[in-house]
Formats: structure tokens, sequence, C-alpha cells
């Protein structure tokens, strides 16, 4: 594999489109349901800084080391967060799944566990992976839950590993699902998705 292209991928909640500044206004109005910039254990942009970060995680994209998507519920027709593959090793080939949100009526109604699914099965399935990788903010107690949920297993802990918005240091929690994990992954995710129903 020598690069990973853009792609749209529908799943039963979600689909995940590639990233253009097109999404603009729709992201700032899922950033803006709850705040969530505000929250500082995580990295959301604000409305304000929205066109910006587009920018960024496109100039990552033409550098080779991410594809970042927008997230649009099936169900509404709206955008409710982004997401991506970053880190991209393309030789291993490896990447990891993260900076990602979504608006904070979606929580809990199964975009984000399908999501996930359709970035894995992609990763696993169609672009060979042996391994992906999530990592977090070791405080952000909620995106560690939500990824031990998902069946990945922790790695480590970066200590001091790199700066927060604001300055302050964080340690980053790395964890992996493996290739040969894959299947039971997948199996517990379609089992979640089901009882959130059609």
């Amino acid at each position: 594999m020598t690069s990973i292209e853009p792609i749209t991928l529908t799943g039963k909640f979600v689909t995940l489109e590639p990233l253009s500044q097109e999404h603009h206004d729709g992201l700032v109005d899922a950033a803006r349901d709850g705040d969530l910039w505000k929250l500082w254990y995580t990295s959301v942009p604000t409305p304000e800084g929205m066109a910006a970060e587009i920018d960024r995680r496109l100039d990552l994209q033409a550098k080779g080391s991410m594809v970042p998507f927008a997230t649009r519920s099936n169900a509404t027709g709206n955008l409710i967060g982004m997401t991506t593959y970053m880190n991209i090793d393309a030789v291993t080939p490896r990447l990891e799944i993260g900076s990602t949100w979504n608006a904070a009526s979606a929580h809990g109604t199964g975009t984000n566990p399908d999501s996930k699914l359709l970035l894995l099965r992609h990763a696993f399935e169609t672009l060979g992976c042996p391994a992906v990788e999530f990592r977090t903010h070791w405080l952000n107690q909620q995106s560690r839950d939500a990824i031990a949920r998902l069946g990945a297993k922790q790695d480590g802990v970066l200590r001091n590993h790199s700066r927060s918005a604001d300055g302050a240091l964080r340690d980053t929690v790395v964890f992996s699902i493996l290739e040969h994990e894959w299947p039971a992954v997948r199996n517990g995710l379609e089992f979640r998705l089901a009882k959130y129903g059609a």
C-alpha cells in the first residue's frame, strides 16, 4: 500500500465523507451542539477556528499522514462531527483512528460505534492493516472507557508526550487492536449496534 485514498464509507447510522471546506458550516453547527470546544481534555475546534482546522487536516492529507472525514447522520442528513485516519504508516501498513469528535446530541445514539465499525473494517479488510491504534489524554476517562469498550487493549502511557492547547503537558494513553483480534471486535460492535434498532 503506497497511500490511503479518500473514500466515502456508509454504515447503519452514519456516512463518513471525505472532508472538504464545503462541510464548514455544518461542522460549526455540530461543534456548537454542546459547546464542545470548551471541554479542556479534548481538541474540538471553535466555530471561529473550524476553517483553519479543516485546512490543517487537508494539509496533512496532502502530505500523506492523514485521511480526514466529516461524519453525517443518516437519520437527519446533518453533519455531527469529524474523525480521521492519522499517523499513517503506509509501509507496514498501520494507522491511528483519532481526532474524533461528535455533537453532544449524537452521544449515545450509536453513531460513534457505527463510525468505528466502518473505519476498522476498511482498515483491516481493505487496507490490510496488521494493527490499528487509538490514543487519548490520560485524564479523558470517557474516551479511555469508550476505546476499551471497542475491545482495544492498552499498550501503554506516553508520559509528558505532547502539549495541550493551553500549553500543559499531557500524558497520552495508547491502545491498539491487532488483526487477529478484529473478528471479535467486529462482532462486539455489530452486537452493540443491533441494540439501537433500525
